[in-house]
């Protein structure tokens, strides 16, 4: 059983490495044990999907809350739908872009721990990453409370403007949730508890289907019931991601809360913001085209239109992502043992299939442009709209498809090149 973990531990360099693990910056790794190319892949995407499978359908489920919510809010109308839209994909996904990229430092901090055995140092930065990602959602907090202004301002119609407002006070709770699920997700995905992850994310779901069915058909809620829905699921992920952790599934990694946590902060602060600007960058510029077509004639029906594309496009972004999150947890062990070719490798490996299942994706989208839109609106017009940029979908879909796995290996390196202990 490894040491509970001392002060001392705490305080050192966030990136720490045997001189094995230093001379795989340098390709110095182990060898291929004599393995033809075929064997190799094969071997290596069995370890992949072993994360990738579990942590792609929890993904999918979280991601598809934010779907069925804006699913029934198209059912209730073009201006509810746009409103909807506005806040969950700007002011929220703003919010969720910036937070989710700051917890992606876990990925390299417990993945390379995992590695070098040093379990007892994963749930230390995971409560690091609690402490900083709840700082900042206080800091980041005005924009739900303001949501209305700041829209008029940048340019929105004012009824849309003024609804989008109140559905984003709502989604307030929805905000603090993010501090404490991402940071989990990850813990219990750099030692391999990805299915534990998938059951949670199966029943958040399922709860978050029926809320949405109670609070809009039976108790006639309408927006605002629609808003509320995504509070209790994705507060139901933080309670059971946590229950299984404390409650004896990683008994390793878990030893309870410490105050050695609240060391080493401004490193992991640094560690943190880095790894969040080079993801939430890549992500505003969707927020930023959703906002610009508040300013085209007939607003309503171009927001609904485009929010639909980016939530299709958003939806099928949960595969690359599930390899993002699958490559970073290879590369940060396979680094963390000293193996800086096995790293390589299972890049090489997770790009090829993210690639092959983004063909798929494109030939799906370009074959039923016509029928795509059809589970988020039944307004013809929208429907139109969403028809004519489907081949701009489908190639959007098939770019995405490599970016976000290299995005992930290219995080892994920068943070283990500038980090590390010089």
């Amino acid at each position: 059983m490894p040491s509970n973990g001392t002060a001392e531990e705490a305080k050192q360099p966030l990136l720490d490495y045997s001189s094995t693990a230093a001379r795989s910056k340098f390709g110095d790794g182990r060898d291929d044990d004599g393995l033809d190319l075929s064997q190799r892949v094969w071997i290596e995407s069995k370890k992949l999907w072993h994360i990738v499978g579990p942590s792609m359908f929890s993904r999918l489920a979280s991601f598809s809350m934010f779907v069925i919510t804006q699913a029934f809010a198209g059912h209730l109308g073009d201006h509810e739908l746009a409103a909807v839209s506005i806040a969950s994909n700007v002011v929220v996904g703003f919010n969720f872009g910036l937070l989710l990229g700051m917890a992606s430092a876990l990925e390299t901090l417990c993945g390379q721990a995992f590695g070098a055995k040093k379990y007892h140092m994963l749930g230390i930065y995971m409560q690091r990453s609690w402490i900083i990602l709840f700082i900042c959602c206080i800091f980041l907090l005005p924009l739900y409370l303001f949501a209305s202004p700041i829209l008029k301002l940048l340019g929105q119609p004012s009824n849309i403007a003024e609804l989008s407002g109140v559905v984003s006070l709502w989604m307030i709770p929805l905000h603090f949730s993010f501090a404490f699920q991402f940071p989990l997700q990850r813990f219990l995905q750099s030692q391999l508890k990805v299915a534990a992850i998938a059951w949670v994310s199966l029943a958040a779901l399922v709860v978050h289907a029926v809320v949405s069915w109670l609070f809009v058909y039976r108790l006639k809620l309408d927006v605002v019931g629609v808003a509320v829905t995504l509070n209790f699921s994705w507060w139901v992920l933080v309670l059971g991601l946590f229950g299984y952790t404390v409650c004896g599934g990683c008994p390793l990694t878990w030893t309870g809360f410490s105050i050695e946590a609240f060391s080493g902060l401004w490193e992991f602060v640094k560690l943190s913001v880095a790894s969040g600007v080079m993801l939430c960058l890549e992500n505003w510029y969707y927020k930023i085209l959703i906002l610009m077509t508040g300013n085209l004639k007939n607003a309503e029906v171009a927001v609904d239109a485009l929010s639909i594309c980016m939530n299709i496009n958003g939806w099928e972004m949960m595969i690359p992502l599930a390899f993002f999150a699958g490559t970073g947890v290879r590369v940060a062990n396979e680094l963390g043992a000293g193996n800086g070719k096995g790293a390589k490798f299972a890049t090489t490996v997770s790009v090829m299939t993210s690639v092959v299942i983004g063909l798929f994706f494109w030939i799906f989208i370009m074959l039923f442009h016509n029928e795509i839109a059809l589970i988020f609106s039944s307004s013809k017009t929208v429907l139109e709209a969403v028809n004519k940029l489907s081949v701009l979908l489908a190639f959007t879909v098939l770019l995405n498809s490599v970016q976000p796995v290299l995005s992930g290996k290219r995080n892994i390196f920068f943070l283990f090149f500038f980090f590390s202990p010089k």
